[in-house]
């Protein structure tokens, strides 16, 4: 694959790795990382919470769980070389209602069987012993659970593939895929740049639909190797904003770590927790609520197109006839801080409404079948020359170095060209 050019359509944490392991496992390899926006890790990158996840949470065997394990393993290596901040805090699941403990129960099995290092399960002294201001009957501790700065990983990503001779050009937004003779690929921008490579990796994050459509044409008559790149192409993605609040400084030190929880086995969303960021701060959330714009981060930002698309998809009526209920909590706790930290305040009780200030916001691209299934997994397929992440909301940041392996042994076509130290 020597002298063969690999372009990477997107600049956030996955597009980056995944550009860093194809320059590193094959040096002589060109490769181009391709980014709409003047900067790297713009959008879900730099707009996360920083947790680096043990794989509590994902069904045993699931790209989530395999990679998610290698790829926290891998990021506290990489962030203990270059000196990146990486602090492991520590999370507690933590069950507050009687209802909740089977769940836990079942939480704490699958972490065990996912090889989380250090998880047990504690009682209410157990709790307050880890976590002196947080209140609940019952936890699943996880201690290798730790917080990041994200854009600072992606940063050191995309001085990594420069170094390796590749090159990450921004302000190029993809508005055309072709194949042409040979079987390559040629990129196009809006404002007329070409780029034509061998091999085309997309990692378009909130755009990944869109982006693989417009891929389908240049990948039509190409043969397809994941079986399950038919189901994928039915995938929309759904931009759900998550607010946070701010804890005020005075009352950050009653969180140490991170406050979760026990989710909704119904939703892929953990539900509004509490984190402790790497500048001593402490941020309440994410919550979930259905943006109106890709990159719609304020609740003001509207985009009528994206709406009518939205709208139009059959998933989207069938999840909102199933999940209504929820869906107008979370707008409910959007609107008022009140509502918002009316939950929250059962598992640090010492921090309330009038204890927080609103906080950022980001958005999450979720992909959602036209069953009105929200999509758990990571879903990755290769078409010809194309290779699309179709589906990485969280732990993709967490599991970014990993799935970056995955997306490599995919591209390259082996799983065996690895660079010496890569396992």
């Amino acid at each position: 694959m020597a002298d063969e050019t690999v372009g990477v359509v997107g600049a956030g944490i996955v597009g980056l790795a995944a550009a860093r392991e194809i320059a590193l496992r094959r040096p002589g390899t060109r490769v181009v990382v391709l980014e709409k926006e003047a900067d790297v890790a713009v959008h879900q990158t730099g707009h996360n919470s920083g947790v680096v996840h043990a794989g509590i949470y994902y069904p045993p065997g699931s790209l989530k769980a395999r990679l998610c394990t290698r790829g926290m393993a891998l990021l506290r290596e990489f962030c203990q070389e270059r000196g990146l901040p990486y602090e492991e805090c520590g999370k507690l699941v933590v069950a507050v209602r009687d209802e909740e403990l089977p769940r836990l129960a079942a939480l704490h099995a699958n972490a065990v069987r996912n090889g989380v290092p250090g998880v047990r399960r504690v009682d209410r002294a157990g709790i307050a012993g880890i976590e002196p201001y947080a209140a609940g009957l019952a936890a699943v501790h996880s201690p290798r659970t730790a917080i990041t700065d994200y854009t600072a990983v992606a940063r050191a990503f995309a001085r990594d593939v420069e170094a390796s001779g590749g090159e990450v050009r921004l302000g190029f937004p993809v508005t055309r895929v072709t194949r042409t003779g040979g079987g390559r690929v040629e990129v196009a921008s809006g404002a007329g740049d070409v780029l034509t490579v061998d091999r085309l990796v997309l990692c378009a994050g909130l755009h990944s639909d869109r982006v693989a459509r417009l891929a389908t044409d240049a990948t039509t008559d190409a043969a397809t190797d994941d079986a399950d790149a038919a189901d994928a192409d039915e995938l929309r993605i759904v931009p759900f904003r998550g607010e946070y609040m701010t804890v005020v400084p005075a009352k950050a030190h009653l969180v140490r770590g991170l406050v979760y929880p026990v989710p909704d086995p119904r939703y892929p969303f953990l539900g509004v927790h509490f984190t402790r960021r790497v500048d001593g701060s402490v941020e309440v959330g994410p919550n979930a609520v259905l943006a109106l714009a890709r990159e719609g981060y304020r609740r003001t930002d509207v985009d009528p197109r994206e709406l009518l698309r939205i709208a139009a998809f059959p998933g989207t009526r069938r999840l909102a006839r199933r999940h209504w209920r929820t869906g107008l909590k979370e707008v409910r706790g959007s609107l008022s801080v009140r509502a918002y930290m009316r939950d929250a305040a059962a598992y640090v009780p010492g921090i309330g409404p009038a204890d927080v200030v609103r906080g950022g916001a980001g958005v999450r691209a979720q992909a959602l079948g036209a069953d009105g299934s929200l999509v758990d997994d990571f879903v990755i397929h290769r078409s010809g020359a194309v290779t699309a992440v179709r589906n990485a909301p969280s732990p993709a940041a967490t599991s970014s170095m990993a799935i970056a392996e995955h997306i490599a042994d995919t591209v390259l076509g082996t799983d065996g060209g690895r660079a010496p130290g890569s396992d």
